[in-house]
């Protein structure tokens, strides 16, 4: 949002909701918007669609008159007022967007004579067809486009809708054996290969504004791997604080975090080691010659082959790891006598793999089918990737609610370091900085529009200090680092 909102905002937090009909099955149509309570969409990088509820205090005995079974249909359209972006709006309307199915009723309850509750829980029509059809058929070509071909076929999941994807570098042949549409994308996802960078394996979700399939990195950086825009700065400071830079009180109060939480950290060393974050072998096999070869995954060598959330342009930020190269043990690691990191233990996890998958297919020369003598590599780097991701620092903000924003977004959060030598509120070198948006929570109520997010980072602001220089006890890091920056012409932080 800019720094100075429409003017037909009122208030941080202002909707504008154009109805909400509910659809039954005999055609009937009716406008329940005074009757809901509250409204939430869900959307997330880890689902493969949308889902939302609506709770409805129901005194005209609707449930009864309109049949209502759970095989419904609700429309209505969501945007931030002033919003003329059609990307900007929740388009859910039955006849120009893509209205839900409601596919079960809970919570049922009197809350006085003649007076009902309950709850209305609905999903996109991808969701619906993705339940009751299966897809037993052999795609062989690029992975995006037999993604693209499962998600716009007329007896799969038959989606209207705009689908972002990132192009893939490889080819396969990839048989589904009678799997769900969606079952049937994850399980291509796991095989997909960007064609612009190292990353390995993809996301297919669904936000308000379409699907997606891509990788993490592509949320990360943006073509010509430059830094990807911030969609919303978000900070937390007292309400009675306002940035300068920012002319609009309500601008002030959109950017603003109403609450925050930390609901995962990265330095979880233990949960991690045993993940095989930091560092694990793969064995791959060949089941009809006995051949098998093992592959060393190394978190701090991998961590700068790919981009991460913190990367804005240069070098540098391919070293922001999460977890710095300092020893964990007092024992040499090898006689070359230096100290053992956490990312030098490849035994934390073992995972094995059969080279005999690609047998099917046939030579078709570079880029097809997964490179055999690469493939313990890759699942190595697919591994520590999700683990990097999913056991990352995760963060859970409540912000007011603002309809263009999406899962796989980019927010910048600025959180001020608590560092009592800090008087210049300097932001926290850890843990402030760029998110990816994985959750997005829309909840709507008569007062207020607020969103619940969920971000993740699998790297820092400010990197560590270089873990093999010796550094004497007592020392001015800030006149440390100065002195580097003269000496190498380079910054101590990586």
């Amino acid at each position: 949002m800019a720094n100075k909102v429409p003017d037909n905002i009122e208030f941080a937090g202002d909707y504008d909701l154009k109805n909400i009909f509910l659809h039954n099955h005999f055609g009937e149509v009716i406008d329940i918007k005074k009757l809901v309570q509250e409204m939430n969409i869900y959307e997330s990088i880890y689902k493969n669609a949308l889902t939302g509820s609506v709770v409805i205090v129901d005194a005209q005995n609707l449930i009864a008159k309109l049949e209502i079974q759970g095989t419904e249909r609700i429309s209505f359209t969501l945007s931030t007022p002033g919003a003329i972006d059609e990307r900007s709006i929740i388009n859910a309307s039955e006849t120009t967007g893509h209205p839900f199915h409601v596919y079960k009723i809970t919570d049922r309850k009197q809350l006085a004579p003649g007076t009902l509750l309950y709850t209305l829980h609905f999903g996109s029509r991808e969701f619906m067809r993705n339940l009751r059809t299966k897809v037993s058929q052999a795609y062989d070509g690029r992975l995006d486009m037999s993604v693209l071909n499962i998600l716009t076929d007329e007896n799969y999941l038959d989606s209207k809708k705009e689908m972002t994807y990132e192009p893939c570098g490889n080819s396969d042949k990839v048989v589904v054996p009678n799997l769900r549409p969606f079952d049937a994308i994850n399980m291509i996802a796991d095989k997909a290969l960007p064609e612009k960078s190292n990353g390995v394996g993809y996301y297919f979700y669904e936000t308000t504004k379409g699907f997606h399939f891509r990788s993490w990195e592509n949320m990360c950086v943006s073509e010509g791997f430059k830094k990807r825009p911030v969609k919303q700065e978000f900070y937390y400071m007292p309400l009675n604080i306002t940035d300068p830079n920012i002319e609009d009180k309500i601008a002030h109060e959109y950017k603003s975090v109403e609450s925050y939480r930390f609901i995962n950290n990265f330095h979880d060393i233990a949960a991690n080691t045993a993940m095989g974050t930091y560092g694990h072998r793969v064995i791959t096999h060949n089941l009809y010659d006995k051949s098998y070869k093992k592959d060393d995954y190394n978190y701090h060598i991998s961590f700068e082959q790919t981009k991460h959330t913190d990367y804005t342009s240069g070098p540098r930020d391919l070293k922001k790891y999460a977890v710095a190269e300092s020893n964990t043990d007092e024992r040499p690691a090898d006689t070359r006598n230096q100290t053992s990191k956490v990312s030098d233990y490849p035994e934390s996890r073992i995972s094995l793999q059969s080279t005999t998958r690609f047998l099917h297919n046939e030579d078709k020369g570079a880029g097809y089918g997964l490179d055999v003598a690469q493939d313990g590599v890759l699942l190595g780097q697919a591994i520590a990737q999700e683990s990097q991701v999913i056991h990352g620092t995760a963060l859970k903000l409540v912000v007011k609610g603002q309809s263009y924003v999406e899962a796989g977004d980019v927010i910048d959060f600025k959180l001020r370091s608590v560092d009592e030598k800090n008087p210049d509120g300097e932001e926290d070198p850890q843990y402030a900085g760029r998110y990816i948006v994985t959750k997005v929570r829309h909840q709507i109520n008569a007062e207020k529009y607020i969103m619940v997010l969920e971000c993740a980072k699998d790297s820092v602001k400010s990197g560590f200090l270089r873990s093999y220089k010796q550094i004497p006890k007592n020392t001015n890091i800030a006149t440390l680092r100065d002195t580097y920056q003269e000496e190498k012409g380079e910054d101590i932080y990586i």
